[in-house]
């Protein structure tokens, strides 16, 4: 089922989602497949639970946007344990449309996690990937791309949403 994706200034964005425990449960199945096919729905190469209002420490991942079957993960209880490098790229964010800055991050990073059956996996990310994973861990840690922003480009994003905002043009 296609989930409502929340934008910018909904509370559990800007929280700590908590960590999954029981991996054999139909909420879980469920949560993970409503997360793909929202994902896809918009176009996206990554999605995190609390954007569509779950709290749980769940990701999904694709960076070939659907297009290689081979490229999907699902990362639960993620963390990043590595970083190397540093890569600069355009950075969006499905909970804030229509606004893309720079942003510096790791171009190398190790990610532990656990997979949908709950078994423990480690995965190496690099380039886009490696971006893909920081920005979704983010969003588990309740930080959005734009704190990694300056502090006058982030206020400057703020306000075009309060417009956006006072105008019903933001739901």
């Amino acid at each position: 089922m296609i989930r409502k994706i929340l934008k910018y200034g909904a509370s559990v964005l800007e929280q700590m989602a908590e960590p999954v425990n029981d991996f054999d449960t139909a909420e879980l199945r469920e949560s993970i497949a409503d997360m793909w096919e929202t994902m896809y729905s918009v176009k996206g190469v990554g999605l995190a639970a609390p954007q569509i209002g779950l709290g749980r420490r769940i990701s999904v991942i694709d960076v070939s946007a659907g297009e290689d079957e081979t490229k999907k993960l699902v990362i639960i209880n993620p963390e990043i344990v590595e970083r190397e490098g540093a890569q600069t790229g355009e950075e969006g964010c499905l909970s804030i449309p229509g606004f893309r800055e720079p942003v510096t991050r790791a171009n190398s990073v190790l990610v532990r996690a656990k997979n949908e059956m709950g078994e423990a996996i480690e995965l190496r990310g690099e380039e886009l990937l490696a971006r893909a994973f920081q920005h979704e861990i983010d969003h588990l840690n309740g930080i959005l791309f734009i704190n990694h922003l300056s502090a006058l480009k982030r206020d400057i994003i703020r306000r075009k949403i309060k417009k956006l905002q006072k105008a019903g043009e933001w739901d």
